[in-house]
Parts: C-alpha cells; sequence; structure tokens
C-alpha cells in the first residue's frame, strides 16, 4: 500500500488522516490473519430437537408411533368400551409426553424430576452420636482454654478508609504504605 507524501498531494483529493491509515493497516493485517487462521464453525441451538416431518420431532414420533401401536394392539385384543376407555388414556398420555413443557423441559424430564425431589428429604440432618469417652474428652480438654468476652475494636480512621477504597477502585495496584 502506497501512501501519499507531502509533495504528491493534491488539493482537490481529501488526504487521510493518521486515524484512516491506521485503519486500513489494521483491515490488512485482520485480512492475512483471516486467510491463514483455521475456521471451525460452531454450532448454534443445540438445545433444539431434529424435526422429521413438520413440526413433529423424533422424541415425539416415537412417543406417538409407541402409543397408535397400543392402541392398535387394544383395539385387536380388547371389547369395544375397554378399547375406547384405553385409546382415551393412552392418547392424552400420549399428547402430554409428547408435546407439554413446564419451564423449558420436556414432560417427562420434569415428572422425573417431580419423583426424586419427592424421594429425596427436603431437610438434611446429621445425628452424630458421641461416646463415653468422646464426651469426657470435651469435658476435659476445654479447661485448659479461657475464651474471653471482653473484644478490643479498633479506631477506624478516615484515612484508613480513603486508603481501602482507593486499593479496591484500582484493582490492588494501590499500596497505602508504598504512598505516605
Amino acid at each position: 500500500m502506497q501512501w501519499i507524501t507531502s509533495h504528491d498531494k493534491d488539493p482537490y483529493i481529501p488526504q487521510p488522516t493518521l486515524a484512516l491509515q491506521t485503519c486500513y493497516v489494521l483491515r490488512a493485517t485482520c485480512y492475512v490473519l483471516r486467510e491463514y487462521m483455521q475456521q471451525f464453525v460452531v454450532p448454534q441451538f443445540i438445545d433444539v430437537e431434529d424435526k422429521i416431518f413438520g413440526p413433529i420431532t423424533t422424541r415425539q414420533f416415537v412417543i406417538l408411533l409407541a402409543a397408535g401401536i397400543t392402541i392398535f394392539g387394544t383395539y385387536r385384543l380388547a371389547d369395544t368400551t375397554l378399547f375406547i376407555s384405553i385409546a382415551v388414556l393412552v392418547g392424552i398420555i400420549a399428547i402430554v409426553f409428547s408435546f407439554v413443557r413446564v419451564n423449558g423441559q420436556v414432560f417427562h424430564v420434569f415428572l422425573l424430576n417431580i419423583i426424586q425431589t419427592m424421594k429425596r428429604p427436603g431437610l438434611r440432618i446429621w445425628h452424630k452420636s458421641y461416646t463415653d469417652k468422646d464426651l469426657e474428652y470435651f469435658m476435659h480438654s476445654g479447661d485448659d482454654d479461657e475464651i474471653s468476652d471482653h473484644v478490643i475494636k479498633k479506631a477506624v480512621h478516615k484515612q484508613h478508609i480513603k486508603d481501602l477504597s482507593l486499593v479496591v477502585n484500582t484493582g490492588g495496584y494501590y499500596r497505602p504504605d508504598e504512598h505516605l
């Protein structure tokens, strides 16, 4: 790339500024880097299921297929009233498991989470039982330690608070000991 020098200046052509020349250099550098760097495709929408028939996903199709086979088997083996009751029950369950989402989760995952939550206790209590030997040890080990209830508070000065705020604001670069 050749720049226009001061003796080549034409009064009718606008001259590039230093910022514009820097942009040109950066753009050329990016172009060179782009040519030599490997390109990778980053997958997007990984939580979206693959669709096979219009809006029907593979999971929904398999659930509806299993329900259809169950209903057909019931039709072949049961009488009319039993067939209708089982067909309605299986159809409703299949539709719920296929199409209902709760908090962005498919229904069967939501149902499994509810079952796992109900199986685990909400409150966990640790019941530690001590032996007589442990209790005797704890009773005698506390005799040597003297616990002081009196706490001495140090006076806080404004300069100390200012130094602390400077340390926090500068990310630890400011040292109050060095700036005395």
